[in-house]
């Protein structure tokens, strides 16, 4: 018999809230986080907002954050973010076996210092020749150990590792805005097979300096609606523009059923079903047929062992970009057939903006928290519906419906796509 994985802690810092609650409670009334930018002087770029976690501060999460001060805002949101979740999961102070507790996350690049990248440019280069000597002495000379190693993508979830003594599996997605949801879906495997009985799995990110702004600006897929803000971030609407970036980290505890029921462990509910595909097709759009969307959301109802009509409800990935949003739609229509207009559907992606690496395990959440209270959040800024985007989006208002099976969607840059079933634990 397969082993179940249920969820027994989650923790979130997101653009609207500085953990699950503070978190929920805004995406159930509405309550976008996006604005202006203030990490960085955005006022030449053609984007100049995004959805950052205003008011950040480690310190308000862990005793030790004087230690992580060098390290960069994808690090210390994973921290905040799984410190939140293993104490809600009651497992820093449970005998959990070390060698049977892993970490997988998705998660991006570290904080990358822009001025001081141009100030070595700069003072390497005489009369328009660059000086590859110079560069590399200046380097070594001004650049910050800690920082420079931060890049790594793996870093985030070997700090963990260390912080929590888990000594089991160890892993890093990336995935780009399919990472977390896939972590999530992978480290459900490893416990399934017997790999783990705990997993601490979700995402962390932050684009929000120079160089992550830049390279969406380059390619046109962010909202220029620099004045008009609040609303930018427009998923499913007839006049969206592009994303808006954002960042933060979303973590859960993931366990094996019966090792949580032996601690006495509250569970939150149950990770039914994954499926990771790719589109095979470009780096920089969906396949217009959205033939990998299509299978990673049949795969993991298969997964799952439902079926279209138990889904209640759909956390779409609705980015609010022109192709996204009417390719999820179609992929939908294709897959779920008459149920398509009957389940309701909401991108929480229009109050946090996209948060990249981390979105998948934040929406996975949204999805946990929906089961929990009955009410399914909203897709905010959708005024004037695409034709082609018909189905039953939940614009502007929550809704208090009772659902036990949720279907999340997380599509990434490059084709990557996975979804996630989720449903209410019975035993």
């Amino acid at each position: 018999m397969q082993r179940r994985v249920v969820v027994t802690g989650m923790g979130m810092i997101t653009p609207v809230g500085g953990d699950v609650e503070s978190s929920w409670r805004s995406l159930c009334e509405g309550r976008g986080g996006v604005g202006p930018i203030t990490l960085f002087d955005a006022s030449t770029f053609a984007t100049r907002i995004a959805g950052e976690v205003a008011g950040f501060r480690l310190g308000d999460y862990r005793a030790d954050a004087a230690r992580w001060v060098e390290y960069s805002r994808t690090s210390q949101f994973a921290l905040a973010a799984a410190t939140l979740a293993v104490t809600h999961a009651g497992i820093g102070d449970a005998a959990i076996d070390p060698t049977r507790f892993g970490v997988y996350l998705g998660s991006g690049e570290g904080q990358q210092d822009f001025n001081r990248f141009v100030e070595l440019v700069h003072s390497s280069s005489a009369e328009g020749h660059f000086n590859p000597a110079k560069f590399t002495s200046y380097g070594i000379e001004r650049l910050q150990l800690i920082s420079e190693a931060d890049q790594e993508h793996g870093g985030p979830a070997g700090y963990l590792a260390a912080v929590f003594n888990a000594r089991g599996p160890n892993s890093t997605c990336q995935t780009a805005c399919a990472a977390s949801a896939q972590a999530i879906g992978e480290a459900t495997e490893l416990i399934r097979r017997g790999d783990a009985d705990v997993m601490l799995a979700g995402g962390t990110h932050s684009m929000v300096h120079p160089l992550g702004l830049t390279g969406f600006i380059l390619l046109t897929a962010m909202s220029t609606r620099n004045e008009d803000y609040a609303t930018a971030s427009r998923p499913f609407d007839r006049n969206r523009d592009g994303f808006v970036l954002g960042e933060g980290g979303g973590m859960l505890v993931l366990e094996e059923l019966e090792h949580a029921k032996a601690r006495g462990a509250t569970i939150y509910g149950e990770i039914a079903g994954h499926c990771s595909t790719a589109d095979a097709f470009r780096l920089t759009d969906s396949h217009d047929q959205g033939r990998g969307a299509i299978a990673a959301m049949r795969g993991a109802m298969t997964d799952a062992g439902v079926d279209a009509s138990e889904i209640g409800y759909i956390n779409a990935h609705g980015t609010s970009t022109p192709s996204n949003d009417s390719i999820e739609t179609l992929s939908i229509k294709r897959v779920f057939g008459d149920d398509a207009y009957r389940v309701p559907i909401s991108s929480t992606k229009s109050m946090t903006g996209h948060l990249v690496s981390a979105g998948g395990a934040v929406e996975a959440i949204a999805c946990l928290l929906a089961i929990r209270d009955g009410v399914l959040p909203p897709t905010i800024n959708l005024e004037n519906q695409d034709p082609e985007c018909d189905l039953d989006y939940l614009p502007r208002q929550a809704r208090e419906q009772e659902v036990d099976v949720v279907l999340s969607n997380s599509f990434g840059f490059g084709g990557q796509n996975t979804a996630l079933i989720v449903r209410r634990f019975t035993d």
